[in-house]
């Protein structure tokens, strides 16, 4: 006898809750046209028997209504264009991005200016930024000089950025979040428009993204930032 195991854990496929001709149960329905016309009450049978003549589906639109509304059309074409304008819809929208910064009481000018070059270029590719100073140890007992350190950050980025948001001290953290400012987002704006114009004017893919760093070296970036955060261990 072979046992059968039994699989746990693996994802539920949801189906299609929306009754199509045979799924269709109820005696009648209001019945809507291939071309939008009201045809009234009329029974399921007969308004299946009048979807399947043309070809078509017979959908139910509207199941709350008393009888159900449904209409005769092309449930596959229907459902394309519902994912297609769900796909347009989600590809207009704008997610932005938080990009993070790590400093130390200790961190030397060099350092400092090194990591707000960064914050600006991100600021100015519409990205938020995340400024987290970072006490260890003793430094804890000297909080005043990373408060001084944050501070200087805010008068750094005053053209590029304003801030978010400060919160209180969250246990060994300080944190600002910056938000780009009316100049970085049109440098932003005035970036993309550029590189769109680029991309239609037949400029191949090197030429079109020399402007925007991608993922990869800012990746770099934040390994560099990291290794030298090190350096204050």
């Amino acid at each position: 006898m072979i046992k059968r195991t039994r699989l746990r854990g693996r994802p539920v496929r949801q189906e299609d809750s929306t009754r199509v001709n045979d799924r269709i149960r109820v005696p009648q329905v209001r019945l809507i046209g291939a071309d939008g016309a009201q045809l009234g009450i009329v029974a399921s049978d007969v308004a299946r028997s009048m979807a399947l003549r043309a070809g078509l589906d017979l959908v139910e639109v509207s199941p709350n209504a008393v009888p159900p509304v449904c209409r005769i059309m092309d449930y596959g074409k229907y459902k394309f264009e519902i994912a297609k304008k769900a796909r347009a819809s989600k590809s207009k929208q704008h997610v932005v991005k938080l990009k993070e910064i790590k400093l130390h009481p200790k961190t030397d000018d060099n350092d400092f200016n090194y990591r707000v070059r960064h914050a600006i270029d991100f600021l100015e590719h519409g990205c938020k930024v995340k400024v987290i100073l970072v006490f260890r140890g003793r430094e804890m007992a000297h909080q005043d000089y990373g408060k001084h350190l944050l501070d200087q950050m805010c008068e750094a980025l005053s053209e590029a950025a304003v801030v978010e948001s400060r919160p209180p001290m969250e246990g060994n953290a300080m944190t600002i979040v910056f938000a780009p400012s009316q100049k970085s987002l049109a440098a932003a704006r005035k970036r993309a428009q550029a590189q769109a114009a680029s991309g239609q004017g037949g400029a191949n893919g090197d030429e079109a993204g020399a402007g925007v760093p991608d993922e990869a070296a800012e990746s770099q970036d934040e390994t560099a930032n990291n290794a030298q955060d090190g350096n204050y261990a």
